[in-house]
């Protein structure tokens, strides 16, 4: 049924990389060519990544070929807003893009990442579901554990007034 060879995309697709753990967005510029925002990881100097740095670096916009880039990772043509946004017009995208290859640019995991790039790129709107996904998640859990703390604190202020 899957053909062998993927079907060409066409320009200002928005590519998605799946990645383990999380989804790489590159945004297809033709020739095979995508660009997106290469996290601090993959930036060539190799150091020890702390919390703090993958959630607040520096990227790079590359201009890489889709095969480079996906390595190994499937990927799809996945324009998932194209339902509540107007693209812009191809080739409009494709400047936008190709006139940020080589700047640096602020990488935050939770504002400015590799979705959000693409997106802006494509619809003019900044926005990334998975960054909101987990932050849903990590606030149901945060409300969670400051629920416990509160308990907590009662609890040991009725033990000193008891004793």
């Amino acid at each position: 049924q899957s053909a062998p060879c993927k079907p060409e995309p066409e320009l200002g697709d928005l590519i998605e990389i799946f990645r383990p753990f999380y989804r790489h967005w590159a945004i297809y510029v033709g020739d095979g060519y995508v660009v997106h925002l290469a996290p601090p990881s993959t930036m060539g100097h190799r150091r020890a990544a702390s919390l703090g740095s993958a959630l607040t670096d520096k990227a790079v916009v590359k201009k890489e070929l889709l095969y480079d880039v996906a390595g190994r990772d499937k990927y799809q043509v996945n324009n998932k807003h194209d339902d509540k946004y107007s693209p812009l017009p191809p080739n409009k995208i494709v400047q936008r893009a190709e006139e940020l290859v080589g700047q640096e640019m602020i990488y935050r995991l939770t504002s400015e990442n590799c979705e959000h790039f693409v997106n802006e790129l494509r619809y003019g709107v900044p926005r990334s579901d998975q960054v909101r996904d987990v932050i849903m998640a990590a606030g149901i859990a945060g409300v969670g554990l400051a629920a416990m703390g509160l308990i907590g604190v009662m609890f040991s202020r009725n033990k000193k007034q008891n004793q």
